[in-house]
């Protein structure tokens, strides 16, 4: 039989009930109300507020939990985060509000992002203070990091922004030039001088919404204004040990080894390994890695080369001569270094005139069409490449495809639950700073539920 309706009057029922019954014994606020002590905030936020002046404020580790409960679930506003406050029993229960109690008002929430915290570093100390909690349960073990990053489509217009030139000084890397010349000298040829600083001129697009947002133009990627936020997890229970956030125009490599030190610092970490996808093969990176005792774990990058001929990577590098040889074994000598630090290596132009597979090798000229008899093949490895050469090596091995192949069920899963259950697709403000704190609570918020999960496997173990 089918029942119709609902009972008459249920709505103005009077029932004695206890908040603590209205919440799932399996809630994850539950776990975390159990298993995580926020009372750490009260000192990180004291200097914050005034000891003899003013109304009493809200209690700080309510309004973090507030925000807390709109990162676990994605909620986009403070406005509706106060309304499902409101409604939700559990929400209420984890709060230690009752059920007729009145909610602090959303603009409490952005009044301290906006002005009391603004310019501070509290959202990073929090989410710090968590890490190292997570580091004191044992859920950390440090060896193996891996590191990527993902674009949060900015609160900004595309079409509202205004072209900017600006000037930029490029100076010669001097550490470079040493290398270079003593490689040239070693060789038989002049020192090269040092460069002036030169100025480039670049025009980039600023929103007039959120400047502080970067427009992105990438392959693969959306294009418009976008913050990008930099990210490296634990390899053995995936908790998130930093979050940097830069505007969406810069590129990955160009932040990595500041963010990865000053993680290191903080957290007093010495990884074994260090894992990130190709945009990360750089030499710059690979060497600050290998000089500090850490393997990089770094898809490299792949080169098509020209069609039909065969690439780069078909010739033989041998160090103790210092030449390469060719796929049919043949030499190919040091030629000159360049000031870019590129040394080239050059075959004998009468031994490739023989070669049955110089059609294979040598290039076509750009005005006749055809390959001159005048013709050689010149190879160039930078004056750094061995570093790119022992990655290459050990990302062949087993150990090095294995370490790779976590990393997309680590970082990659990481910003996948960030994005997708926790609202970081979107940025919900506007400003670096606004944005920042929303990257680091969303980041503390994920590391919290994992820390109490953890906890509570292990209790029931």
């Amino acid at each position: 039989m089918m029942t119709r309706g609902k009972r008459k009057n249920q709505q103005f029922e009077l029932e004695l009930v206890m908040l603590e019954q209205l919440v799932k014994p399996d809630h994850d606020l539950r776990k975390i109300d159990k298993h995580i002590n926020f009372d750490f905030i009260y000192d990180l936020v004291e200097p914050y507020y005034a000891e003899d002046r003013g109304r009493p404020s809200i209690d700080p580790v309510v309004l973090f939990k507030m925000s807390l409960i709109q990162a676990l679930d994605g909620i986009r506003s403070e406005e509706k985060l106060v309304d499902a406050i409101h409604h939700n029993m559990a929400y209420r229960w984890f709060l230690g509000y009752g059920l007729t109690e009145s909610i602090p008002d959303h603009s409490t929430i952005s009044h301290n992002r906006a002005v009391r915290f603004k310019d501070s570093t509290i959202y990073e100390d929090i989410f710090n203070e968590i890490v190292l909690m997570a580091i004191d349960h044992g859920f950390v073990e440090g060896k193996i990091v891996y590191t990527d990053s993902t674009h949060v489509k900015a609160n900004a217009s595309n079409s509202k922004f205004e072209n900017v030139t600006e000037e930029r000084v490029i100076e010669e890397d001097e550490s470079l030039l040493m290398l270079i010349n003593d490689k040239r000298i070693s060789k038989g040829q002049k020192a090269l001088k040092p460069a002036d600083s030169k100025i480039e001129v670049h025009s980039r697009k600023v929103s007039k919404t959120d400047p502080d947002s970067g427009y992105m133009h990438r392959d693969r990627k959306p294009i418009g204004f976008y913050h990008l936020v930099h990210g490296t997890v634990d390899s053995s229970n995936n908790i998130l040990l930093s979050a940097h956030v830069t505007p969406g125009n810069v590129h990955d490599s160009t932040v990595y080894i500041d963010n990865l030190e000053d993680m290191f610092k903080k957290l007093d970490l010495a990884p074994k390994y260090a894992g990130a996808d190709a945009g990360y093969f750089n030499l710059d990176i690979i060497e600050e890695l290998s000089t500090k005792g850490i393997t990089p774990v770094i898809g490299p990058r792949k080169y098509a080369g020209k069609k039909g001929k065969k690439s780069k990577y078909w010739f033989e590098y041998y160090p103790e001569e210092d030449i390469y040889r060719c796929f049919e074994g043949e030499e190919l000598k040091y030629k000159t270094t360049t000031r870019q630090g590129y040394v080239e290596y050059e075959s004998d132009k009468n031994i490739c005139n023989k070669c049955p597979k110089r059609d294979k090798c040598l290039y076509e000229s750009n005005t006749t069409g055809e390959i001159s008899s005048e013709q050689t093949r010149i190879i160039r490895r930078h004056i750094k490449e061995h570093y790119a050469d022992e990655v290459r090596s050990f990302m062949k091995t087993e150990k090095g495809k294995n370490l790779y192949q976590r990393r997309k069920e680590t970082v990659e899963r990481a910003f996948a639950d960030l994005k997708e259950l926790m609202g970081m697709r979107y940025a919900h403000y506007r400003g670096s700073h606004a944005v920042k704190a929303q990257v680091l609570v969303t980041g503390a918020a994920y590391n919290v539920k994992k820390i109490a999960r953890l906890l509570d496997k292990q209790e029931k173990e």
